[in-house]
Protein backbone atom coordinates (compact mmCIF):
# COMPACT_ATOMS: atom_id res chain seq x y z
CA UNK A 1 0.00 0.00 0.00
CA UNK A 2 1.60 3.30 -1.03
CA UNK A 3 1.43 5.66 1.93
CA UNK A 4 -0.72 8.77 1.61
CA UNK A 5 -0.48 10.08 5.17
CA UNK A 6 -1.84 13.54 4.35
CA UNK A 7 -4.36 12.32 1.73
CA UNK A 8 -1.66 12.25 -0.93
CA UNK A 9 1.12 9.83 -1.86
CA UNK A 10 4.11 12.14 -1.96
CA UNK A 11 5.08 13.28 -5.48
CA UNK A 12 2.53 11.00 -7.21
CA UNK A 13 -0.94 11.71 -8.55
CA UNK A 14 -3.90 9.28 -8.58
CA UNK A 15 -3.57 8.60 -12.31
CA UNK A 16 0.05 7.52 -11.90
CA UNK A 17 -0.83 5.30 -8.94
CA UNK A 18 -3.65 3.66 -10.88
CA UNK A 19 -1.51 3.17 -14.00
CA UNK A 20 1.18 1.35 -12.03
CA UNK A 21 -1.35 -1.06 -10.53
CA UNK A 22 -2.00 0.36 -7.08
CA UNK A 23 -4.99 -1.38 -5.49
CA UNK A 24 -5.16 0.39 -2.12
CA UNK A 25 -3.46 3.29 -0.36
CA UNK A 26 -3.02 4.29 3.27
CA UNK A 27 -4.06 7.48 5.11
CA UNK A 28 -3.52 8.60 8.70
CA UNK A 29 -6.27 9.37 11.21
CA UNK A 30 -4.18 11.59 13.49
CA UNK A 31 -2.78 13.84 10.77
CA UNK A 32 -5.99 14.16 8.74
CA UNK A 33 -8.04 14.99 11.83
CA UNK A 34 -5.70 17.95 12.47
CA UNK A 35 -5.32 19.09 8.86
CA UNK A 36 -7.56 19.71 7.01
CA UNK A 37 -9.87 18.56 9.81
CA UNK A 38 -13.01 16.49 9.78
CA UNK A 39 -15.33 19.39 8.96
CA UNK A 40 -13.60 19.99 5.61
CA UNK A 41 -13.39 16.29 4.71
CA UNK A 42 -17.03 15.88 5.70
CA UNK A 43 -18.07 18.77 3.48
CA UNK A 44 -16.13 17.17 0.62
CA UNK A 45 -18.12 13.96 1.02
CA UNK A 46 -15.46 11.82 2.70
CA UNK A 47 -11.82 11.05 2.10
CA UNK A 48 -12.28 9.28 -1.24
CA UNK A 49 -14.01 12.28 -2.81
CA UNK A 50 -11.74 14.79 -1.10
CA UNK A 51 -8.63 13.26 -2.68
CA UNK A 52 -10.33 11.90 -5.84
CA UNK A 53 -9.36 8.29 -5.15
CA UNK A 54 -12.01 5.70 -6.08
CA UNK A 55 -10.13 2.56 -4.98
CA UNK A 56 -9.84 1.29 -1.39
CA UNK A 57 -8.22 3.26 1.43
CA UNK A 58 -6.88 1.89 4.71
CA UNK A 59 -6.58 4.39 7.56
CA UNK A 60 -4.16 3.95 10.42
CA UNK A 61 -5.85 4.72 13.73
CA UNK A 62 -3.24 7.14 15.05
CA UNK A 63 -1.85 4.46 17.34
CA UNK A 64 1.61 4.74 15.78
CA UNK A 65 1.71 8.38 16.84
CA UNK A 66 1.57 7.10 20.42
CA UNK A 67 5.09 5.85 19.63
CA UNK A 68 6.41 8.47 17.21
CA UNK A 69 5.15 11.50 19.17
CA UNK A 70 6.20 10.15 22.57
CA UNK A 71 7.60 13.53 23.65
CA UNK A 72 4.28 15.35 23.26
CA UNK A 73 1.75 12.79 24.52
CA UNK A 74 0.51 11.17 27.72
CA UNK A 75 -0.90 7.63 27.66
CA UNK A 76 -3.95 7.12 29.87
CA UNK A 77 -6.24 4.14 30.45
CA UNK A 78 -8.94 5.52 28.12
CA UNK A 79 -6.71 6.96 25.39
CA UNK A 80 -3.87 9.37 24.70
CA UNK A 81 -3.51 13.11 25.19
CA UNK A 82 -1.40 14.82 22.54
CA UNK A 83 0.02 18.25 22.15
CA UNK A 84 -0.44 19.08 18.50
CA UNK A 85 2.85 18.94 16.60
CA UNK A 86 1.64 22.06 14.75
CA UNK A 87 0.57 24.54 17.43
CA UNK A 88 0.77 22.75 20.77
CA UNK A 89 -3.01 22.63 21.28
CA UNK A 90 -4.35 19.80 23.42
CA UNK A 91 -5.84 16.83 21.56
CA UNK A 92 -7.30 13.57 22.81
CA UNK A 93 -7.44 10.33 20.85
CA UNK A 94 -8.88 7.09 22.22
CA UNK A 95 -10.68 4.06 20.79
CA UNK A 96 -14.02 5.85 20.38
CA UNK A 97 -12.46 8.98 18.89
CA UNK A 98 -10.22 7.03 16.48
CA UNK A 99 -13.08 4.92 15.20
CA UNK A 100 -15.41 7.91 14.86
CA UNK A 101 -12.83 9.79 12.81
CA UNK A 102 -12.30 6.76 10.57
CA UNK A 103 -16.06 6.35 10.18
CA UNK A 104 -16.34 9.95 9.03
CA UNK A 105 -13.34 9.55 6.72
CA UNK A 106 -15.19 6.62 5.15
CA UNK A 107 -12.10 4.44 4.74
CA UNK A 108 -12.58 0.88 3.53
CA UNK A 109 -10.37 -0.56 6.27
CA UNK A 110 -10.13 1.05 9.70
CA UNK A 111 -7.43 0.07 12.19
CA UNK A 112 -8.12 -0.30 15.88
CA UNK A 113 -6.47 2.17 18.25
CA UNK A 114 -3.46 0.52 19.88
CA UNK A 115 -0.34 1.32 21.86
CA UNK A 116 2.99 0.72 20.12
CA UNK A 117 5.75 0.54 22.76
CA UNK A 118 9.44 1.14 21.94
CA UNK A 119 11.26 -2.07 21.03
CA UNK A 120 13.58 -1.67 24.03
CA UNK A 121 10.85 -0.82 26.55
CA UNK A 122 10.98 -2.62 29.90
CA UNK A 123 8.92 -5.81 30.16
CA UNK A 124 6.43 -4.10 32.48
CA UNK A 125 5.71 -1.39 29.89
CA UNK A 126 5.27 -3.91 27.07
CA UNK A 127 2.85 -5.89 29.26
CA UNK A 128 0.85 -2.73 29.97
CA UNK A 129 0.82 -1.80 26.27
CA UNK A 130 -0.57 -5.23 25.34
CA UNK A 131 -3.28 -4.96 28.01
CA UNK A 132 -4.30 -1.50 26.78
CA UNK A 133 -4.20 -2.63 23.15
CA UNK A 134 -6.56 -5.54 23.91
CA UNK A 135 -8.90 -3.39 25.98
CA UNK A 136 -8.99 -0.68 23.32
CA UNK A 137 -9.53 -3.31 20.59
CA UNK A 138 -12.72 -4.45 22.32
CA UNK A 139 -13.92 -0.85 22.49
CA UNK A 140 -13.09 -0.25 18.83
CA UNK A 141 -14.90 -3.44 17.84
CA UNK A 142 -18.13 -2.10 19.40
CA UNK A 143 -18.08 1.31 17.68
CA UNK A 144 -20.25 2.27 14.67
CA UNK A 145 -18.67 1.91 11.24
CA UNK A 146 -19.07 3.48 7.83
CA UNK A 147 -21.12 1.33 5.41
CA UNK A 148 -19.02 -1.66 4.33
CA UNK A 149 -16.05 -0.59 6.46
CA UNK A 150 -13.83 -3.40 7.74
CA UNK A 151 -11.88 -3.22 11.00
CA UNK A 152 -8.47 -4.83 11.62
CA UNK A 153 -7.00 -5.70 15.01
CA UNK A 154 -3.31 -5.01 15.76
CA UNK A 155 -0.95 -7.41 17.54
CA UNK A 156 1.55 -5.87 19.95
CA UNK A 157 4.00 -7.47 22.37
CA UNK A 158 7.45 -6.22 21.47
CA UNK A 159 9.99 -9.01 21.21
CA UNK A 160 8.24 -11.18 23.81
CA UNK A 161 6.94 -14.40 22.19
CA UNK A 162 4.46 -15.16 24.98
CA UNK A 163 2.93 -11.68 24.86
CA UNK A 164 2.76 -11.79 21.05
CA UNK A 165 0.96 -15.13 21.16
CA UNK A 166 -1.42 -13.96 23.88
CA UNK A 167 -2.26 -10.76 22.04
CA UNK A 168 -2.77 -12.55 18.71
CA UNK A 169 -4.99 -15.25 20.22
CA UNK A 170 -7.19 -12.79 22.10
CA UNK A 171 -7.58 -10.56 19.05
CA UNK A 172 -8.45 -13.58 16.90
CA UNK A 173 -11.18 -14.45 19.39
CA UNK A 174 -12.69 -11.01 18.81
CA UNK A 175 -13.23 -11.97 15.15
CA UNK A 176 -11.91 -8.89 13.35
CA UNK A 177 -12.06 -8.64 9.57
CA UNK A 178 -8.26 -8.79 9.35
CA UNK A 179 -5.20 -8.55 11.56
CA UNK A 180 -2.07 -6.44 11.62
CA UNK A 181 1.30 -7.10 13.21
CA UNK A 182 2.35 -3.85 14.85
CA UNK A 183 5.35 -2.74 16.85
CA UNK A 184 7.81 -3.66 14.09
CA UNK A 185 10.32 -1.45 12.28
CA UNK A 186 10.55 0.75 15.39
CA UNK A 187 14.32 0.63 15.81
CA UNK A 188 14.91 -3.08 16.37
CA UNK A 189 17.36 -5.16 14.31
CA UNK A 190 16.06 -7.01 11.31
CA UNK A 191 16.28 -10.49 12.90
CA UNK A 192 14.32 -9.11 15.88
CA UNK A 193 11.71 -7.72 13.51
CA UNK A 194 11.38 -11.04 11.71
CA UNK A 195 11.08 -12.80 15.07
CA UNK A 196 8.25 -10.48 16.15
CA UNK A 197 6.35 -11.45 12.99
CA UNK A 198 7.07 -15.14 13.60
CA UNK A 199 5.83 -14.84 17.19
CA UNK A 200 2.52 -13.36 15.95
CA UNK A 201 1.54 -14.84 12.59
CA UNK A 202 0.93 -18.50 13.55
CA UNK A 203 -1.86 -17.47 15.94
CA UNK A 204 -3.82 -15.39 13.43
CA UNK A 205 -6.63 -16.89 11.31
CA UNK A 206 -5.43 -18.27 7.99
CA UNK A 207 -8.56 -17.08 6.20
CA UNK A 208 -8.15 -13.42 7.23
CA UNK A 209 -5.73 -10.85 5.82
CA UNK A 210 -2.48 -10.40 7.75
CA UNK A 211 -0.77 -7.03 7.52
CA UNK A 212 2.78 -6.11 8.61
CA UNK A 213 2.65 -2.42 9.46
CA UNK A 214 5.37 -0.07 8.22
CA UNK A 215 7.37 -2.63 6.24
CA UNK A 216 9.68 -2.89 4.38
CA UNK A 217 12.42 -3.16 1.72
CA UNK A 218 11.70 -5.28 -1.39
CA UNK A 219 13.71 -8.19 0.03
CA UNK A 220 11.83 -7.91 3.32
CA UNK A 221 8.50 -8.14 1.48
CA UNK A 222 9.56 -11.44 -0.07
CA UNK A 223 10.76 -12.80 3.26
CA UNK A 224 7.63 -11.68 5.11
CA UNK A 225 5.32 -13.24 2.54
CA UNK A 226 7.24 -16.48 3.17
CA UNK A 227 6.29 -16.02 6.82
CA UNK A 228 2.59 -15.70 6.03
CA UNK A 229 2.07 -11.93 5.64
CA UNK A 230 -0.32 -10.61 2.97
CA UNK A 231 -0.30 -6.82 3.19
CA UNK A 232 2.30 -4.09 3.67
CA UNK A 233 2.68 -0.33 3.75
CA UNK A 234 5.95 1.57 3.63
CA UNK A 235 7.14 5.14 3.08
CA UNK A 236 10.53 4.02 1.72
CA UNK A 237 9.73 4.12 -2.03
CA UNK A 238 8.96 7.84 -2.06
CA UNK A 239 11.09 8.85 0.94
CA UNK A 240 14.40 7.58 -0.45
CA UNK A 241 13.44 8.82 -3.92
CA UNK A 242 13.51 12.36 -2.56
CA UNK A 243 17.13 11.72 -1.55
CA UNK A 244 18.05 10.41 -4.99
CA UNK A 245 17.96 6.67 -4.24
CA UNK A 246 16.35 4.14 -6.57
CA UNK A 247 15.28 0.59 -5.76
CA UNK A 248 16.09 -2.13 -8.29
CA UNK A 249 15.84 -5.90 -8.30
CA UNK A 250 19.56 -6.01 -7.48
CA UNK A 251 19.44 -3.49 -4.63
CA UNK A 252 19.59 0.29 -4.41
CA UNK A 253 21.56 2.82 -6.40
CA UNK A 254 22.20 6.47 -5.64
CA UNK A 255 21.38 8.24 -8.88
CA UNK A 256 22.95 11.48 -7.64
CA UNK A 257 26.39 9.86 -7.65
CA UNK A 258 29.05 10.95 -10.10
CA UNK A 259 29.23 7.47 -11.59
CA UNK A 260 25.95 8.16 -13.42
CA UNK A 261 26.87 11.52 -14.94
CA UNK A 262 27.15 10.04 -18.44
CA UNK A 263 25.12 6.87 -17.89
CA UNK A 264 22.44 6.84 -20.56
CA UNK A 265 20.75 3.64 -19.43
CA UNK A 266 17.36 3.67 -17.68
CA UNK A 267 17.24 3.34 -13.89
CA UNK A 268 16.69 -0.40 -14.38
CA UNK A 269 16.95 -2.32 -17.63
CA UNK A 270 13.65 -3.93 -18.58
CA UNK A 271 11.55 -1.91 -16.14
CA UNK A 272 8.28 -0.84 -17.83
CA UNK A 273 7.62 2.20 -15.62
CA UNK A 274 7.24 5.64 -17.19
CA UNK A 275 10.56 6.89 -15.79
CA UNK A 276 12.56 3.98 -17.20
CA UNK A 277 10.81 4.13 -20.57
CA UNK A 278 11.52 7.83 -21.04
CA UNK A 279 14.56 9.01 -19.08
CA UNK A 280 18.18 8.05 -18.46
CA UNK A 281 20.17 7.90 -15.26
CA UNK A 282 22.28 10.80 -16.52
CA UNK A 283 19.24 13.02 -17.05
CA UNK A 284 17.65 12.10 -13.74
CA UNK A 285 20.98 12.72 -11.97
CA UNK A 286 21.10 16.16 -13.56
CA UNK A 287 17.56 16.95 -12.40
CA UNK A 288 18.29 15.82 -8.86
CA UNK A 289 21.50 17.80 -8.62
CA UNK A 290 19.88 21.03 -9.82
CA UNK A 291 16.85 20.45 -7.56
CA UNK A 292 14.32 20.05 -10.34
CA UNK A 293 11.11 18.46 -9.00
CA UNK A 294 10.80 16.14 -12.00
CA UNK A 295 13.82 14.20 -10.79
CA UNK A 296 12.40 13.19 -7.42
CA UNK A 297 8.99 12.62 -9.03
CA UNK A 298 10.40 10.16 -11.55
CA UNK A 299 12.35 8.27 -8.89
CA UNK A 300 9.14 8.12 -6.85
CA UNK A 301 7.33 6.71 -9.89
CA UNK A 302 10.02 4.10 -10.44
CA UNK A 303 10.37 3.04 -6.80
CA UNK A 304 6.62 2.75 -6.25
CA UNK A 305 6.23 0.82 -9.50
CA UNK A 306 9.09 -1.50 -8.51
CA UNK A 307 7.46 -2.30 -5.15
CA UNK A 308 4.13 -3.07 -6.79
CA UNK A 309 5.91 -5.20 -9.42
CA UNK A 310 7.61 -7.26 -6.70
CA UNK A 311 4.23 -7.90 -5.08
CA UNK A 312 2.76 -8.90 -8.45
CA UNK A 313 5.71 -11.25 -9.01
CA UNK A 314 5.02 -12.80 -5.61
CA UNK A 315 1.33 -13.33 -6.43
CA UNK A 316 2.22 -14.88 -9.80
CA UNK A 317 4.75 -17.27 -8.28
CA UNK A 318 2.41 -18.25 -5.47
CA UNK A 319 -0.28 -19.05 -8.04
CA UNK A 320 2.22 -21.05 -10.11
CA UNK A 321 3.64 -22.92 -7.11
CA UNK A 322 7.14 -21.51 -7.73
CA UNK A 323 7.40 -19.03 -4.87
CA UNK A 324 10.16 -20.98 -3.08
CA UNK A 325 12.39 -20.74 -6.15
CA UNK A 326 11.58 -17.05 -6.59
CA UNK A 327 12.42 -16.38 -2.94
CA UNK A 328 15.80 -18.10 -3.25
CA UNK A 329 16.63 -16.26 -6.47
CA UNK A 330 15.59 -12.86 -5.07
CA UNK A 331 17.69 -13.31 -1.94
CA UNK A 332 20.70 -14.33 -4.04
CA UNK A 333 20.63 -11.27 -6.31
CA UNK A 334 19.28 -8.47 -4.10
CA UNK A 335 22.02 -6.65 -2.18
CA UNK A 336 20.63 -4.71 0.79
CA UNK A 337 21.93 -1.23 1.52
CA UNK A 338 22.47 -0.42 5.17
CA UNK A 339 21.62 3.28 4.77
CA UNK A 340 18.26 2.44 3.22
CA UNK A 341 17.51 0.11 6.12
CA UNK A 342 17.40 3.23 8.30
CA UNK A 343 20.21 2.23 10.60
CA UNK A 344 19.16 -1.34 11.30
CA UNK A 345 22.20 -3.32 12.39
CA UNK A 346 21.47 -6.52 10.50
CA UNK A 347 21.52 -7.48 6.83
CA UNK A 348 19.06 -9.70 5.02
CA UNK A 349 22.03 -11.94 4.34
CA UNK A 350 21.60 -13.11 7.94
CA UNK A 351 18.21 -14.59 7.09
CA UNK A 352 18.38 -18.00 5.38
CA UNK A 353 16.41 -18.33 2.13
Amino acid sequence: MPVGTQASVKALDPRELTDMGTQIILGNTYHLSIRPGMEIIGQAGGLHRFMNWSLPILTDSGGFQVFSLAKIRKVKSHGVEFRSHLDGSLLFLGPKEAMEIQRLLGSDIAMVFDECPPHDAPAKEIRAAVDRTLHWAEECRAQPRAPGQQVFGIVQGGGNPKLREECARKLAAMDFDGYAIGGVSVGETEPEMMSAVEYSEPFLPENKARYAMGLGTPAQLVELVARGVDMFDCVLPTRVARNGTAFTYKGTISIKGGAYKADFRPIEEGCPCYACRNFTRAYLRHLLNVNEILGLRMLSVHNSHMYLRVMQDIRDHLAAGTFAEYRTQFAATYIPTQKVLAGRKASLNLIPP
